[in-house]
């Protein structure tokens, strides 16, 4: 899918969830993210943004110090259930859950997104959750929404033609 403004989005780390621009914007300032996180930010942009995973191991190749061919186009091919050893295209990691489990006090988001440091760890992980008038001013509205962008994902992939055999390779 060519979405252009999501995808600057992503990788300026203006995405509105926290969890998502909180590992972005530590990939941009040390040129290093957690694996988790890795495949968080990679999830949500195949799956919840539908963008080529491409687009993100390119950007991740030029701004990784620890930047692997191998392993980054594995990373990604695997995140996005396009490689031949990925997840299920059914596995979509929900960022807010992620973030709830991983860093439920909101530490890491607090560190790089500073804007969000006065609220409490419910609120950190949903700043939208809260409305306009309690919600943060500096930090952007989410641009998907995380159920609506998971539906679209799995119809996305169930609308894939099914995989037919090589010719002449004989399975069973």
């Amino acid at each position: 899918r060519d979405a252009p403004e999501e995808l600057r989005a992503w990788q300026e780390a203006r995405t509105g969830l926290p969890i998502i621009d909180a590992a972005m914007r530590q990939l941009l300032e040390t040129g290093w993210m957690h694996n988790r996180l890795r495949m968080v930010v990679a999830m949500f942009l195949t799956k919840n943004l539908l963008i080529d995973w491409r687009e993100g191991e390119r950007f991740f190749m030029r701004h990784l110090i620890d930047g692997d061919l191998a392993s980054n186009n594995g990373g990604w091919q695997w995140s996005s259930s396009t490689g031949t050893d990925s997840a299920p295209y059914f596995r979509i990691f929900n960022p807010l859950s992620q973030s709830e489990r991983f860093d439920p006090e909101g530490v890491f988001i607090k560190r790089w997104l500073p804007e969000l440091a006065d609220m409490n760890k419910k609120q950190i992980h949903d700043p939208s959750s809260i409305g306009d008038l309690f919600g943060a001013a500096d930090y952007p509205k989410p641009i998907v929404d995380l159920s609506k962008s998971r539906a679209r994902a799995l119809a996305a992939f169930k609308a894939l033609p099914a995989r037919q055999p090589a010719a002449g390779v004989e399975h069973g």
